[in-house]
């Protein structure tokens, strides 16, 4: 595996030069898959896709790069499904936002002491309101960031999270920096391979997605640094049509309908090719500390 492209290692707004590489692999072979209205005042965002390994990545980098929380409930689903983890003692979630995913996981891991990790003043807002016990603000890749935090924790959590940083790669080794070994890694992200991608378009996501990760090359990766994958799932989040497409007040009603049986649905819908993201649990080297 090629060592990850440099890139910049802070959390800024500002929109980026355009690459003429991969930030995964470092190919050339660039092409451009999508390109659509930004908003506000971004302009246009265009997607490349790459020839070699299939990497999707914003280029240029737009300025409109800031994460949106997931709905509380995807929270508390997302949480159950991790019930069979055993009794982690200590948590990082990072791209925590608000903590509103530690507040729900300390349902079903009441005796876990949850951490969070943010780029923006909301980790510290968590703090004050008692959804994590310590906040830290910045990515895995920020300056002292990973040492401060070298193997404190039995579980890092990402959900979303890895789209929206400018080196995926190197904020993913710096995941595994912290994990205490036999720890286990749990990321969610937007499968850029499913039928709803295909359907909506440059309308299928936001703009805040700076990269879209295949799941092979995420599974590729963590194999090459020697983590077991322990779990693979599919999930769906519904896609709200109305935002999606912009159309006048009499026209909105089909789409909201669409919307709504796309609610509906989704708990079938993570069966079939439409399931929009995929959730990967892996496990470090070693064994957990007795």
């Amino acid at each position: 595996m090629p060592p990850s492209p440099s890139a910049p290692q802070v959390s800024d707004r500002f929109p980026g030069p355009r690459r003429e590489d991969c930030p995964w692999c470092g190919s050339a072979r660039l092409r451009t898959r999508l390109r659509a209205p930004g908003r506000q005042r971004t302009g246009a965002v265009a997607l490349d896709r790459c020839g070699d390994c299939a990497h999707a990545f914003q280029n240029p980098r737009s300025a409109d790069d800031a994460d949106r929380p997931l709905p509380g409930r995807r929270h508390r689903a997302a949480a159950r499904a991790l019930a069979g983890l055993s009794d982690p003692e200590s948590w990082l979630d990072v791209g925590t936002g608000h903590g509103h995913f530690p507040e729900a996981a300390k349902e079903f891991f009441p005796y876990t002491s949850f951490d969070g990790l943010d780029p923006s003043a909301r980790v510290e807002r968590a703090l004050d309101e008692g959804r994590v016990e310590e906040a830290h603000r910045g990515l895995l890749t920020t300056p002292g960031i990973t040492d401060r935090l070298r193997a404190r924790y039995d579980v890092v959590s990402m959900f979303h999270h890895l789209a929206h940083v400018p080196d995926p790669r190197a904020e993913l080794r710096a995941a595994l920096a912290v994990l205490r070994p036999g720890g286990h890694l749990v990321i969610e992200a937007a499968d850029p391979d499913c039928a709803y991608a295909t359907l909506l378009g440059p309308r299928w996501l936001p703009h805040s997605h700076l990269h879209l990760l295949p799941l092979p090359n995420l599974e590729a990766e963590l194999r090459a640094l020697d983590c077991a994958i322990t779990t693979t799932a599919r999930t769906h989040q519904p896609q709200d049509l109305t935002t999606a497409f912009p159309l006048p007040a009499p026209l909105r009603a089909p789409l909201a309908a669409a919307t709504a049986l796309d609610h509906l649905l989704a708990p079938l819908t993570r069966h079939t090719r439409f399931a929009s993201t995929y959730r990967v649990v892996a496990r470090t080297p070693g064994r957990p500390p007795a």
